[in-house]
């Protein structure tokens, strides 16, 4: 999820691999950190074995820095990206802080933060345990990568088949398989389609309307889904289209003066959220053992933006950097001033993505309204 108006194409550089651990000392130091992981917050029903990991795929909404080294202007491992993040730095999350996916692997256990796949400082204890694939402006047309110059849907696919062979190396074949079969993922896209693809440039608009755009939106996520199944995922949590007609940037750029929310936009996502849910439906019938689960934060999003004094907030239609109108990645850096006097009061930290305390409470509000469809 990552809205950016003036996004050109440079061209996307090929990641490259971390570097190789020897066999021996990667085994006996992730059998160590097995023994040791933090206390799960989450009750899982008492037949239920706890996930082994949590793997992300998707855009800027779980990116927590695969965006870092790649040759895009989508990126933000720079101040004030990071203010209140540990030691207030800046890791390439979206944020000024945590991300969901930080937060899930927290609250089930596991580990503290959910790492990007391409830091170069990934150990095997993270490879056994989790890593985010999602780059931020993704997106299931695969143009909206392109357009992005930052790795798609089916490059991030690419890149959890690298992965896999290194976890052979280090738990072996059996125990791979496991874990790749008991772990949690989420996959979360859909809105910079609309936002960044559909709506502003001329490229699809020409050859579909907005029905159309939103089946061939549809038709790459269930492709994707469908490989990730084969490739050994069983509970996949697949996020829908959040309301981004409402968040600040949409509301600069479509909103008109008064800057309401963007109404063909949150429509284009009901549409698209509408086709999504039922082939998720058809997926579980189609799928043997599959779990898979369409999660729904369109409406907690829009409840929070409609009733923000509910949650504690005191303003949902600015971020804290900048203006808070149009500042988003490049735009909101060191030079640019964070003008809310408390962050943890704004719904918003730049002009399209949520503080870490919207995203705190974003994340427990899908945590109970989803969990126990995992099992």
């Amino acid at each position: 999820m990552m809205q950016f108006p003036f996004i050109t194409r440079a061209g996307v550089s090929s990641p490259s691999s971390s570097s190789t651990v020897p066999f021996l000392l990667a085994f006996i130091i992730a059998s160590c950190f097995l023994c040791h992981i933090n206390q799960a917050l989450i009750t899982l029903p008492p037949t239920v074995i706890p996930p082994p990991a949590v793997f992300g795929f998707g855009d800027s909404i779980i990116d927590p820095g695969n965006n870092n080294n790649l040759t895009t202007v989508v990126k933000c491992n720079f101040p004030p990206y990071g203010k209140d993040f540990m030691g207030g730095m800046p890791t390439g999350r979206f944020c000024n802080g945590r991300v969901p996916t930080d937060f899930f692997v927290e609250e089930l256990g596991i580990k503290n933060l959910l790492p990007a796949y391409l830091d170069p400082n990934l150990g095997p204890q993270d490879l056994l345990t989790g890593v985010s694939f999602a780059s931020g402006a993704a997106g299931y047309d695969p143009l909206t990568s392109k357009i992005a110059s930052v790795l798609s849907l089916a490059d991030q696919l690419k890149l959890f088949k690298e992965y896999t062979g290194k976890l052979k190396k280090i738990a072996g074949e059996e125990r791979t398989k496991t874990i790749l079969k008991e772990s949690f993922y989420a996959l979360c896209a859909g809105s910079d389609d609309i936002a960044n693809t559909y709506f502003p440039t001329p490229f699809r608009k020409k050859d579909y309307d907005v029905p159309a755009y939103t089946d061939l939106m549809l038709r790459s996520a269930s492709n994707f889904i469908q490989e990730l199944y084969k490739l050994g995922a069983r509970r996949i949590a697949v996020l829908d289209v959040p309301p981004i007609g409402c968040v600040p940037s949409q509301r600069t750029i479509a909103g008109g003066q008064e800057r309401k929310c963007a109404d063909e936009y949150n429509q284009a996502a009901l549409l698209f959220n509408s086709k999504l849910s039922s082939q998720i439906d058809y997926l579980n019938n189609k799928l043997p053992q599959a779990k898979i689960v369409f999660v729904d934060i369109y409406k907690p999003l829009l409840g929070i933006i409609e009733n923000p004094n509910t949650y504690g907030f005191d303003d949902v239609l600015e971020g804290c950097c900048g203006t808070g109108k149009i500042e988003v990645a490049i735009l909101c850096n060191g030079l640019v001033p964070v003008t809310c006097p408390d962050d943890s009061k704004f719904l918003f930290w730049d002009s399209y993505h949520p503080t870490e305390r919207g995203y705190r409470w974003l994340t427990t509000l899908i945590i109970q309204q989803n969990l126990d469809r995992f099992f």
